[in-house]
């Protein structure tokens, strides 16, 4: 018997669990905002350099002429010959440009930059960064380097939480990480400077990745195991919600120091309740905390209805059943113990690619909306509701098919449809926003589908640590998908061939990873050994897995539970990546 068991005696999914992982899951709503709100807070609105000071419009208001033809004789147009260049002028007006019949070889006149600033339009934004420190021409990569930095943040979150979560507690780490937010991220809605928001963005990405690492571990740890994937997954619907809530809040603020402090004061709201948490009773009695385990289990007991469960477990029970547990506990655990034997680091290894591609074509398609010829907040909208049929999908696929069929078909899926866009001509927007749509939904399927496979491979004992780790390669996938569409000047079709290939390669490597449904968690790291390892004996009984519950064969990215040998099972598993 493990823990599992002691899950159910105090009540199983109870009134607990509901309260638990609603409470830890409200922040979502807003976790979506964070990571896509360089959308809207650094939007590129409509502009064209300022006329000089002698030539305003206000100074030639006496002349009979519209203002957009006055601007024509300021202003030459772009290479499309649509709209307005947007970072030269003429030396000179050109009035002759505003005659009807005018035969000018516009190609001949002498242009400079804008000496006197930008005009930017406030129809779609009223201020953005983008507007206010004028980060366009010249100071344009300075727009994407924005959402870099923060997605740095990010990344070095998830080294630095994913170990201390695992030193001081879950709860803990997460209660701070709130704190952290709301601190940093209303700092950041009152930035002096183009230098401190980015300083100020940064750390507030170091927070999020600490609410989102640390939020799965402390609801999949008080969760049974048949409850796992139903609550994983509608999670995770919090998230896609808040990307139509982020859409409705920027179509109504329209200003990016409003918008800022919105998204983020809230923060201090989840901070207070936070406190309400229990820790999680894995993680203390595997850190020699057994007094405070029970003390959990007991409080857990009481708020599920099972008062008679108090007396029930004691200290002694509590260590009886999680004894080997307890054992394992006395030794120290770092990343390098996610390589060190052969399942934990197949597991690794597979996860990282998983993770590194799911981030990659996400962020690639959701970054880049104003690309779509349609209303920024509408793509937005449009962008969070196609998550909802993908996600519910995704619950169906996990439940029946399993998670490694699931993450699999996600990927590849994906990858066929970000093909498919490079076949479609530029001329059928329509066409390519749909396709985009779809993709981004199969994307966020596994982006959901990762963050509950994951939370199921690795053991208690070095869960965060190996949560960290591989959502590391996520945070440098989200990263470089933006630089990435710099390569459409190389050749229009790259970016996605690049994002298609890498979703292609990751759903490879999801087929060695092992299937995990309706499994109890591994406590151990010993526990991953003896069910995924090559050379491990059958797993006992009482850990909750036997040998027929717990083998899978992937061939064709098709799983399988049916009984086999342990003969079959070394044959099988004695293949591909499972040799490392």
């Amino acid at each position: 018997m493990g823990f599992a068991d002691l899950l159910e005696e105090v009540g199983g999914f109870g009134r607990y669990q509901w309260l638990h992982v609603t409470l830890i899951s409200l922040p979502g709503l807003l976790m979506a905002s964070q990571n896509l709100l360089n959308n809207f807070v650094s939007g590129i609105p409509a502009h064209y350099c300022s006329l000089p000071t002698n030539h305003s419009l206000h100074n030639l208001s006496h002349y009979q002429v519209e203002e957009k033809q006055f601007i024509k004789a300021f202003i030459p147009m772009d290479s499309s010959g649509t709209r307005l260049d947007r970072c030269k002028r003429y030396v000179e007006p050109q009035w002759q440009l505003l005659l009807p019949n005018n035969t000018a070889n516009v190609s001949e006149l002498q242009t400079e930059g804008c000496l006197d600033g930008w005009t930017f339009d406030d129809s779609e934004f009223l201020a953005t960064t983008v507007s206010e420190w004028e980060l366009v021409c010249s100071l344009r990569p300075l727009k994407q380097m924005i959402q870099t930095i923060y997605m740095g943040g990010v990344l070095a979150g998830a080294i630095i939480f994913g170990g201390l979560s695992d030193r001081f507690g879950r709860r803990s780490v997460l209660i701070w990480s709130y704190l952290q937010l709301g601190i940093l991220g209303c700092s950041s809605a009152l930035s002096p400077s183009y230098s401190a928001y980015c300083v100020f963005r940064f750390l507030s990405g170091m927070a999020v990745s600490g609410i989102i690492l640390n939020g799965v571990s402390l609801k999949v740890e008080w969760i049974p195991t048949k409850e796992r994937t139903l609550v994983g997954t509608l999670s995770s619907f919090f998230f896609t919600f808040g990307q139509m809530i982020l859409a409705g809040l920027a179509y109504w603020l329209r200003d990016w120091r409003k918008l800022q402090l919105v998204v983020c004061a809230p923060m201090f709201l989840f901070f207070s309740y936070s406190w309400w948490y229990v820790e999680s009773a894995r993680w203390l009695v595997l850190n020699r905390q057994s007094e405070e385990a029970l003390k959990s289990l007991h409080r857990v007991a009481r708020i599920n209805g099972k008062p008679e469960v108090v007396d029930k477990l004691t200290l002694e029970v509590l260590q009886s059943h999680m004894n080997k547990e307890i054992e394992s506990s006395r030794s120290t655990y770092t990343a390098y113990d996610l390589l060190k034997t052969r399942a934990m680091r197949r597991i690794s290894i597979c996860l990282v690619v998983v993770w590194f591609s799911t981030s990659f074509a996400y962020y690639g398609l959701a970054m880049d909306l104003q690309k779509f010829g349609v209303s920024i907040y509408q793509m937005q909208m449009i962008f969070g509701a196609v998550d909802f049929p993908a996600k519910l999908m995704a619950l169906g696929m996990l439940t029946y098919l399993g998670r490694r069929v699931s993450q699999a078909t996600c990927l590849f899926v994906s990858a066929v449809i970000i093909f498919a866009n490079i076949f479609v001509p530029t001329d059928m927007q329509t066409m390519r926003t749909v396709l985009a749509c779809l993709g981004k939904g199969f994307t966020s399927a596994s982006f959901t589908t990762v963050y509950l496979y994951t939370g199921e491979l690795y053991p208690t004992v070095i869960r965060q640590t190996g949560m960290g780790f591989v959502s590391t390669m996520a945070r440098i996938g989200s990263m470089a998908a933006p630089a990435v569409l710099i390569l459409d000047e190389v050749f229009p079709a790259l970016p996605s061939m690049v994002y298609g290939g890498s979703a292609v390669l990751a759903g490879c490597f999801a087929c060695f990873l092992p299937e995990t449904l309706n499994i109890p968690l591994p406590d151990t790291i010993e526990d991953v050994e003896e069910r995924w390892s090559v050379t491990s004996p059958a797993p006992r009984k009482e850990e909750g897995v036997s040998l027929k519950e717990g083998v899978d064969i992937c061939v064709g990215g098709v799983a399988s539970t049916e009984d086999v040998t342990l003969k079959e099972l070394k044959e099988a598993e004695g293949t591909g990546l499972n040799a490392l």
